[in-house]
């Protein structure tokens, strides 16, 4: 079935076909990959009657959903207050020099996405790391030559 077809079988679940905006988002980013190509923001456009600019929209300011292609492993590391007093930047900046990327980019092999997200609900086990949703505790900045590590193996 296609991707039209599936957020045409969604929006029957919504009274508006703004409703099911998010969710129609969700599927087309598993359906390509990952993430959103410009393809994918007009087939949920067409198929809820919407412009690919309001879907854009509301694409880009979620953190779930992923504008450019992401790397096979994906590492996020929470910057919010109870992290960042925890050392947060610190790990980003950690990762970034074992990675040799910076927060925001993907490595040129893609093998590795590193990012900083606002919050992954961890903040009394602060700094708390996401390795492909798998949330790490009290990560601290010599902890990340290891974690790369054994994500390199």
């Amino acid at each position: 079935m296609s991707v039209g077809a599936q957020i045409q079988r969604l929006r029957k679940q919504y009274p508006e076909s703004t409703s099911a905006v998010l969710p129609a988002l969700r599927l087309a980013q598993e359906e390509h990959g990952g993430w959103l190509p410009p393809e994918a923001l007009r087939e949920v456009a067409e198929a809820l009657d919407l412009t690919p600019a309001h879907c854009l929209s509301i694409a880009s300011f979620y953190d779930q959903f992923r504008l450019e292609p992401m790397g096979r492993t994906v590492i996020e590391v929470c910057t919010n207050v109870s992290c960042a007093l925890s050392g947060a930047q610190q790990v980003v900046e950690a990762f970034e020099r074992e990675l040799g990327i910076d927060a925001g980019s993907t490595s040129e092999d893609g093998a590795f996405t590193l990012g900083s997200v606002e919050c992954l609900g961890g903040c009394g086990w602060a700094t708390v790391v996401a390795v492909d949703n798998r949330h790490r505790l009290r990560v601290q900045a010599a902890d990340v030559p290891g974690i790369v590590e054994e994500l390199r193996a």
